[in-house]
C-alpha cells in the first residue's frame, strides 16, 4: 500500500471520527476506518477496564463470526487471559512513548510477534475462522486506554511488521478522536446538568419533552409531566443559611431521582430555584399520579422543608389535545400553582374531576398524623 494511499486513510479515519455524534458512532468509525485502512476483514475497538480487570469490545465492524454483534452488550475477557496487558498498563508509558502494535497469525507468532503472549489470541482466530490479526494498544493521555484489533481472513496475506507499524500511527488517531469524543460528551453533560444537584437541567427538559410530544402526536405515546415546588426553602435559606437551603435542594433532587426509577425512562430534572420536575414518556398517567403521591408524602417526611406542592399533566387524561411541549407545561405548573396556594399534601392533577378544588388536600388534615409522628411510626 503506497505511503499517499495511508495518508488518505489516516485522514479518512480522523474525518470519521469528527463527525461522529455519539461515543458508539465514534467507536464504530473508528474500528471501520481502521479496518479499511489495513485492509482488513473484521475489526474491533476494546477498552481496558482496570477495576473490573478485564478487556471490554466496544464494536465490531466487518465480517462477523457466529456470537459477534456490532455493539456487544457482554463480550469481555479477563485481564489474565492477555499477559501483554501487564505491560501496556505499567505507568512507564506515563512518561512518554507509545507501545508498538505486533502481529499474530493462527499458526501462532507472526512478524512482530511475541512468544508467550500469543495463546488467547490464536485460540480466537482459529475459532473464528481467521488468519491473522495486528493489535495496537490505545494509549490516551499516558495510559493504555484499550486496543485496536484488526483480522485478515485464512488465506489472505499476512499483516508484516510495516503493518504493523501502520496500525501504531492509526492507534494514535483513533486515541485523539476517542479524546475529543470525551470532550464533547463531558460539555454535553454539562450543557444538560444541573451543576447542584446533578440532575437534568431545564434545557435537557425542553429537548426531552419536545422531542415526547413529536411521539406523542405520531404515536400516541403517553406522555407525563410532574412539577414540584419546594416548599419552605425560602425561610430554611433566612433561618439556617443558603448552605443548609442548598442541603434541602439536594436531598429532594436525590428523592425526585429515587422515585423517577419507579417510572421507565423517566427524566428528573431541577427547573431553576426551588422547582424541579419529572417527565415520564410511555408508563400510564395513573402509575405517575402514583408515583407523584409517593414523592410527596416523602417530601414531606424530609428533615428540612416543609413539603413540596406538585402539579401533574398527562396526555392519558382529558385535557385536550396537547400538540406542543409548551402546553403540556403550562397545564402542569398550572396545577402545581392550585396545589401550592390550597397547601395540598397531594399532587393536583389536571383535567381530573376535583382538580381545581382545594379539597383534593387530604379531606381531613387533621387525620393525618403530624410529620414528627408519622417518622416515630414508620421507624419502628
Amino acid at each position: 500500500m503506497g505511503q499517499d494511499v495511508r495518508l488518505r486513510a489516516v485522514v479518512a479515519l480522523a474525518q470519521g471520527m469528527a463527525a461522529a455524534h455519539t461515543p458508539r458512532g465514534s467507536w464504530r468509525a473508528a474500528a471501520q476506518g481502521a479496518r479499511r485502512a489495513l485492509d482488513g476483514s473484521f475489526a474491533a475497538l476494546s477498552v481496558w477496564e482496570r477495576e473490573r480487570g478485564r478487556l471490554r469490545v466496544l464494536a465490531n465492524v466487518g465480517e462477523l463470526a457466529a456470537g459477534e454483534e456490532e455493539f456487544p452488550e457482554g463480550e469481555a475477557y479477563p485481564v489474565h487471559q492477555f499477559p501483554e496487558i501487564t505491560e501496556f498498563l505499567h505507568e512507564r508509558w506515563a512518561g512518554g512513548g507509545e507501545p508498538h502494535a505486533w502481529v499474530e497469525t493462527a499458526r501462532g507468532p507472526g512478524d512482530g510477534g511475541r512468544a508467550g503472549y500469543c495463546h488467547q489470541r490464536v485460540a480466537a482466530l482459529r475459532r473464528r475462522g481467521r488468519g491473522c490479526c495486528v493489535v495496537a494498544p490505545i494509549v490516551l493521555r499516558g495510559r493504555a486506554w484499550g486496543e485496536l484489533y484488526v483480522a485478515r481472513p485464512v488465506g489472505a496475506p499476512v499483516f508484516d511488521r510495516t503493518d504493523a507499524d501502520f496500525a501504531t500511527v492509526l492507534a494514535a488517531v483513533v486515541a485523539a478522536g476517542i479524546a475529543q469524543t470525551e470532550r464533547l460528551e463531558e460539555a454535553r453533560r454539562l450543557a444538560f446538568t444541573d451543576s447542584l444537584t446533578g440532575l437534568a437541567n431545564r434545557r435537557a427538559v425542553d429537548v426531552r419533552l419536545d422531542e415526547a410530544v413529536e411521539r406523542h402526536r405520531a404515536e400516541g405515546v403517553v406522555v407525563s409531566l410532574v412539577v414540584c415546588d419546594v416548599n419552605g426553602l425560602k425561610q430554611v435559606n433566612d433561618r439556617l443559611g443558603h448552605a443548609v437551603g442548598d442541603r434541602l435542594l439536594e436531598r429532594f433532587g436525590s428523592l425526585l431521582s429515587l422515585c423517577g426509577a419507579m417510572l421507565p425512562g423517566a427524566l428528573a430534572a431541577r427547573l431553576g430555584g426551588d422547582e424541579f420536575c419529572l417527565l415520564s414518556i410511555g408508563p400510564s398517567s395513573d402509575e405517575v399520579v402514583r408515583v407523584a403521591d409517593e414523592l410527596c408524602l416523602r417530601a414531606y417526611e424530609l428533615e428540612l422543608g416543609e413539603g413540596v406542592a406538585c402539579g401533574v399533566a398527562s396526555t392519558g387524561d382529558p385535557i385536550g389535545p396537547v400538540r406542543s411541549a409548551r402546553r403540556l407545561f403550562r397545564l402542569a405548573d398550572a396545577a402545581q400553582y392550585r396545589a401550592k396556594g390550597a397547601r395540598a399534601l397531594k399532587p393536583v392533577v389536571a383535567g381530573r374531576e376535583g382538580a381545581d378544588d382545594p379539597v383534593v388536600r387530604l379531606a381531613d388534615e387533621a387525620a393525618t398524623p403530624a410529620r414528627g409522628e408519622r417518622r416515630r411510626f414508620r421507624g419502628r
